[in-house]
Parts: structure tokens; sequence; C-alpha cells
């Protein structure tokens, strides 16, 4: 079993590694009384504050074993690698590397490994409906004067 290595921290950061792409599928969460092999939660070892993530792969033919919703929680899905077939709320489309999926709570979803080799997704879920007009990017963010020094 993988586990999640801490690389660095310090008041305003946490650095961890989870292996590289291939390697997800060492990792295992227990899940009440049965173990979701290649799947690992990221939030807790990074101290996140407004949201939580994961990565999960699923072997050629394999899903994601249930479909589910959540209560307040919206859910970014990136497909790192593979492809396969997502649901939301009965509608199914063609996923694969690059596609972006973006879930909000009441979503019933679910995703299924329809190639002939391993898929690996990230998912991102923070709180639907968290970000108003000032919280955009481009007026949240102060680009500092202090010169980049490597």
């Amino acid at each position: 079993m993988r586990t999640i290595e801490t690389i660095k921290s310090g008041k305003n950061y946490t650095a961890v590694n989870v292996g590289t792409l291939d390697q997800i599928i060492e990792h295992e969460l227990p899940m009440g009384p049965q173990v979701i092999q290649g799947k690992v939660f990221v939030g807790q070892a990074l101290g996140t504050t407004g949201s939580e993530l994961s990565f999960q792969t699923l072997v050629p033919g394999q899903d994601s074993g249930f479909l589910h919703t959540h209560k307040t929680h919206e859910e970014l899905y990136f497909i790192l690698k593979g492809e396969g077939t997502y649901q939301v709320d009965g509608e199914q489309f063609p996923v694969s590397e690059g596609t972006v999926v973006r879930v909000g709570p009441e979503g019933r979803r679910a995703l299924k490994n329809t190639g002939n080799k391993n898929l690996t997704m990230l998912c991102i879920q923070y709180k639907a409906n968290a970000f108003g007009e000032a919280d955009s990017p481009m007026t949240d963010g102060n680009i500092l004067p202090d010169p980049l020094e490597w």
C-alpha cells in the first residue's frame, strides 16, 4: 500500500507526493467494511481549508462502484489518463485525457473505465456557490513587485 509523503511544509504551504499517476493504483482507501483500491484523498495531508481532493485509478472495465450525490459540495473531475464513460442524472458521455467535468451537489454521478488501459482522474470538491463576483482570479490575486529569485 502506497502512502502520502509530506515533502515540506511551512506557515503558508504544504507539499505532498502521492506518487506517479501509474502509482495511484497502489493506494487503498478504507470505506466502512470495504477497501477501495486505487483511491486516495489528499486534503487532510495538505491541510486544505476550502476544498478536498482525491486521485483515483480505475482498471479496464471497473466503475466507481456506486452512484453518489453530495449535500453541499460541487465537484470537478479531471481525467488525467485513459478513457471512459461518465454519467450524471442518467445521461452518459465519453471522457478521456483532458476532459474536465463539473457536477453540482445533487447530480447523481458515476464513472466507468471503458478503455483497455487504466483510467486515472483527479477530483476536487468544494462548497457550491461559495464564490461571488469579488472572487474572480483577476481581482483576488495580487502581483507582487518583489523580483523572482531562484
